[in-house]
């Protein structure tokens, strides 16, 4: 067994010509929260789908957890939350959980449970029987991440998580992603564009139109490019401004 989650080795992606992710390699380490971080249109979202296999590079391969993508395997060992909501409207919330939890073949009792746990951590309990055609932006979202988690993954992929949610769940969102890698040794990787967020992952990764520009610890990309903030890091690394 390796010590990655997630290898990505020299993969490349064009569309209509465009080279939207360029040669790229990264090593992902089990059990740690890394974020993805750059611009909107940087190749983020290309590259996330690449890694769950709903993409195939032009070029290069990709495993993640010991198994070469795409693998019928990772469906259940991943969590994945997209950009978009992929939400059944006319469902209520609770009816959303438990479809998505009848597909990884739980028990009824750990259905419920995790039904439970997945609702309430983003504060949904209190709205799961109205339907989600009635739901703001700000509770789709939560209720993504709340499908997300349902199975337990192994590896949770989180395609900007908190983007319209307010600050003070966002707050309590981190704090429950960071005890899952600590206590549970889950392994997160997260898309963001928000400086506090990317405070807060083991490793960054930057990336600028299909590249990977800088890469590693907050602490050690700041000190690194003698910058005060991951806006500073990444024009210093190559970028425009996020």
């Amino acid at each position: 067994m390796g010590n990655n989650a997630i290898s990505l080795n020299s993969i490349e992606k064009k569309f209509h010509h465009k080279q939207v992710i360029a040669p790229l390699s990264l090593e992902i380490p089990k059990g740690q929260l890394i974020g993805l971080l750059g611009p909107s249109g940087c190749g983020k979202t290309t590259l996330i789908k690449m890694i769950m296999g709903m993409i195939k590079p032009d070029n290069g391969s990709i495993q993640v957890l010991d198994l070469v993508v795409p693998h019928k395997q990772l469906l259940t060992d991943i969590g994945y939350m997209a950009q978009s909501d992929a939400l059944y409207l006319d469902l209520t919330g609770h009816e959303n959980l438990h479809f998505f939890a009848k597909l990884y073949r739980l028990s009824k009792k750990e259905r419920a449970e995790r039904v439970n746990y997945a609702a309430n951590l983003v504060h949904l309990t209190d709205d799961l029987n109205i339907k989600v055609m009635n739901y703001s932006g700000g509770m789709k979202r939560r209720l993504s991440l709340a499908i997300a988690l349902i199975q337990n993954p192994k590896l949770l992929i989180l395609d900007e998580p908190t983007v319209g949610i307010d600050p003070l769940l966002k707050k309590e969102i981190w704090q429950e992603l960071i005890r899952l890698k600590n206590d549970e040794h889950k392994t997160i990787l997260v898309t963001t564009h928000a400086m506090d967020e990317a405070e807060r992952c083991d490793q960054l990764a930057m990336l600028r139109n299909g590249r990977i520009i800088a890469h590693g610890t907050p602490l050690d990309l700041k000190a690194h490019y003698q910058a005060k903030d991951f806006d500073e890091v990444f024009l210093k690394a190559g970028g425009e401004a996020l």
